[in-house]
């Protein structure tokens, strides 16, 4: 792997970790659809599967699928 692929990598990483603290953090309903909607995005390249799994975002999007709100449950699937 190049630095410059590395370097890549943690910026990925960092990046993700940003939006899971936003989703933790945040109070507004559309501000966690919008962030759930970008880690799901992010869940379709399969570079991004160890940081998510490293991140715990499988289990966030578990604890998803037993949300109230509708948008929440379908962007866990």
């Amino acid at each position: 792997m190049s630095q410059n692929q590395k370097e890549a990598g943690l910026g990925r990483l960092e990046y993700l970790q940003a939006l899971v603290t936003e989703f933790q953090v945040t109070d507004s309903s559309d501000a966690k659809e919008q962030v759930l909607a970008n880690l799901a995005n992010f869940a379709y390249d399969p570079q991004n599967y160890e940081y998510l799994r490293q991140l715990r975002v499988l289990d966030l999007f578990l604890d998803m699928l037993t949300e109230d709100n509708e948008n929440l449950v379908e962007f866990a699937l």
